[in-house]
């Protein structure tokens, strides 16, 4: 599940062949009263960027699946592999970028998708309520790491590309979810946490956590 095309995800591509010509058409029809279709073409251009990244080397170590916020660091449960967890919370502004990435190695034990609302991606009740893709993963000495995907008030579309039985690499490509959302990190309650409240992190090269 390589991904063969870094800097522009293929999600984006029909978005920014859409507001490339719209805005060439303005132009052409306007002149300079275009502008405004032209920072649109930047602003479609610079959500779907997906750098490569690079990934630490630390084997215990639990990678951000996400560009973004660290919204919460706290202990619950985890509904999804039904065990006490420690979860972490990223939160993606419409400036980050929003591709997903495997947090570990290790095989997809379950996917889930869950239908639901589209609340503020920020708050805490939007891990419950609102629309999500839950992926449970285990790793080689049997430690399960959950990671969800989870939609937000203007994110209406949740990509996934991994199936039960799929083996994920650290900072592999497994998903998209395009304009605004979240991404909640379970993992076992005896994990450390290496990210606090307001830290901004990066897909596949920030520490989440340690095992």
């Amino acid at each position: 599940m390589t991904y063969p095309h870094p800097i522009i995800a293929r999600e984006g591509w029909l978005f920014i062949g859409i507001a490339l010509v719209v805005a060439g058409l303005v132009t052409a029809w306007a002149g300079w009263w275009s502008l405004p279709f032209w920072l649109i073409l930047v602003f479609v251009v610079q959500f779907f960027r997906d750098p490569a990244r690079p990934v630490p080397a630390a084997p215990n170590a639990v990678l951000s699946p996400a560009d973004g916020r660290i919204v919460a660091v706290e202990k619950v449960h985890d509904p999804y592999a039904n065990r006490p967890a420690l979860k972490i919370s990223v939160f993606m502004n419409v400036f980050n970028v929003h591709s997903n990435r495997s947090p570990i190695d290790g095989r997809v034990a379950s996917l889930e998708y869950f239908p639901g609302s589209f609340v503020n991606a920020d708050l805490d009740k939007a891990s419950l309520l609102n629309e999500r893709n839950a992926i449970v993963a285990t790793r080689a000495d049997g430690e399960q790491v959950t990671f969800v995907q989870v939609a937000g008030l203007i994110a209406r579309r949740i990509l996934c590309y991994v199936k039960v039985g799929d083996t994920l690499a650290r900072g592999q490509r497994y998903g998209f979810i395009r304009f605004g959302s979240r991404v909640d990190v379970y993992l076992p309650e005896s994990a450390r946490p290496r990210a606090s409240i307001g830290d901004k992190v990066y897909a596949s090269s920030s520490i989440l956590a340690e095992l």
